[in-house]
């Protein structure tokens, strides 16, 4: 429990007590969960609640000992940046995400920084490998114009009247 209290003072999260329905109440309410258990108990939990990684919080283990802190789910939905800041009181990030690891930007990073929504969000993967291998070139385009697209180029959609 200590270290759970750390965490949550730290990253400024609600704290929760384990229950048999604890993981289906914080996927319902939050988009990013903290777990301070072994990661197999938590994969074991969340597995029947998982439906894609557009809806599915981010869901982050930390050991009980604050070794690391390892995104399980939604990487470049949240879980990436949480286990940064965890790294701040003494966990080792463990981030798997093939874009962050080779320090490359990602469809999801460059929407969030512009602050625009995926229109197209079965493009990321083809894009996010496009960006492993290359520079991918990013076009804004003030309308009004119709824009059609391959499979393998994301669109994304501002949020925001003049970015």
């Amino acid at each position: 429990m200590d270290v759970a209290r750390q965490i949550a003072e730290h990253v400024g999260a609600d704290l929760l007590i384990y229950s048999k329905d604890i993981f289906k109440e914080a996927f319902e309410k939050y988009d990013r969960i903290i777990a301070v258990f072994a990661t197999g108990i938590v994969v074991r939990d969340i597995a029947p609640l998982i439906k894609d990684k557009w809806t599915d919080p981010a869901v982050v283990v930390v050991d009980s000992n604050l070794n690391f802190a390892i995104p399980v789910l939604g990487g470049h939905h949240g879980g990436n940046e949480l286990v940064r800041k965890i790294a701040e009181i003494g966990a080792t990030p463990v981030i798997t995400t093939a874009t962050e690891v080779h320090n490359r930007n990602s469809v999801e990073g460059i929407a969030k920084k512009m602050g625009c929504d995926i229109v197209n969000k079965e493009s990321t993967k083809d894009v996010n490998c496009a960006l492993l291998e290359q520079d991918v070139g990013i076009l804004k385009i003030k309308g009004p114009k119709i824009v059609i697209v391959d499979n393998d180029v994301s669109v994304l959609k501002s949020e925001q009247e003049d970015t």
